[in-house]
């Protein structure tokens, strides 16, 4: 009995100590997604979203680690970052950027700022959504010409898995994918300049010469940028010939190409096509100290030269803009117009980018 006793006793020491460890921490709890709000509005209208795709900070924030993560690009040598750099404006101070396998692309990689507004997208408007245009550069651009593939390895990273499943309704697509990196887009903006404050009241937000500079810009007997750079945008969405190209054998013919080519794709002539050869998009002027080489071709390496060939009235051909004409200024009013231009670029902050799963 008492041995049985004593065999009782040290069974139950044995099984407590195979008991887990009552000390141990708990495992850690998954990490909170990360999360972007919209940004706070000066100027600027409310932004719209898709129905098929509305806003929430959970799926922007979502789309912001997209955005800087190279495993999106079969490579892994490539991100949306690659082209679109915060710190420069959200473009990459390059006239032409490369392409995922080295080649050169043919135009200058446009800023995203603001680019939630705009009703056509790439220079000659060839995409009709940004979520279009989004897919368009993930495959194109970074070479991501099967995204089922790579939407299949961010199943199989447990924070993206998740992130997925909780705030966009299932594991990631392509569809998903684009559509996480196009709301996080949609909160790129410029806005708050010294100029938009200003405008809101505060007058000590500029000076004097930057006033003038204001005139100088929207008069018609002066510069009359406004024509095209139409604020609050400071642009007009739409698609004008300046001459920019005009200067080589055979310039990019733009939009007129892309209408010209949809007409025949479905058998017939677009009346608009010829007059809109060489024609391209007009730039916002936002954060315009920040986005530069300027125009299509990055041909202008700064603010001054890119106002100087305005001005001058672009590269004469047979479908220059009839609204687009050479302006002559005092050398004073040209630098009052680069003041008012500079006051247009919002203070800079660091901007933080997110952890990745």
């Amino acid at each position: 009995m008492k041995s049985a006793k004593i065999l009782l006793l040290g069974f139950l020491l044995f099984a407590s100590s195979c008991s887990p460890d009552s000390s141990e921490p708990p495992a850690p709890a998954p990490a909170a997604s990360p999360t972007v709000s919209l940004p706070d509005r000066v100027a600027l209208p409310e932004m719209q979203f898709p129905a098929d795709n509305p806003f929430s900070p959970e799926k922007a924030g979502l789309g912001k680690q997209l955005f800087f993560d190279k495993r999106l690009s079969p490579s892994g040598a490539m991100s949306c970052e690659t082209c679109h750099v915060p710190e420069m404006g959200w473009t990459d101070g390059k006239a032409l950027s490369p392409k995922f396998d080295g080649s050169l692309n043919t135009r200058h990689t446009p800023t995203l700022l603001n680019a939630g507004y705009y009703t056509q997208y790439y220079w000659d408007g060839r995409a009709a959504t940004l979520e279009n245009q989004i897919l368009a550069a993930w495959r194109g651009q970074m070479g991501a010409m099967e995204p089922e593939k790579i939407a299949e390895t961010l199943n199989g990273i447990e924070g993206y898995r998740r992130a997925f499943e909780q705030h966009m309704g299932g594991p990631a697509t392509p569809d998903l994918v684009v559509k996480a990196l196009a709301t996080f887009v949609r909160t790129i903006t410029s806005d708050g300049s010294p100029w938009d404050r200003y405008e809101q009241g505060d007058k000590s937000a500029v000076s004097e010469e930057v006033v003038k500079g204001f005139e100088v810009f929207r008069q018609d007997t002066k510069a009359n940028c406004s024509l095209c750079h139409v604020p609050p945008g400071y642009t007009d969405d739409m698609f004008h010939n300046i001459g920019v190209g005009f200067d080589k054998p055979m310039p990019d013919l733009g939009r007129g190409k892309i209408l010209a080519d949809r007409a025949a794709a479905a058998g017939t002539k677009d009346p608009n096509a010829a007059k809109l050869n060489g024609a391209f998009k007009t730039p916002t002027l936002r954060s315009i100290t920040e986005t530069a080489p300027y125009f299509h071709d990055g041909r202008a390496q700064t603010l001054e030269e890119a106002v100087d060939f305005v001005l001058m009235g672009g590269i004469k051909n047979p479908n220059l803009d009839e609204k687009f004409k050479a302006r002559k200024l005092t050398a004073e009013e040209r630098t009052q117009l680069l003041a008012f231009l500079r006051s247009l670029t919002p203070p800079s902050t660091p901007y933080e980018r997110p952890q990745l799963p």
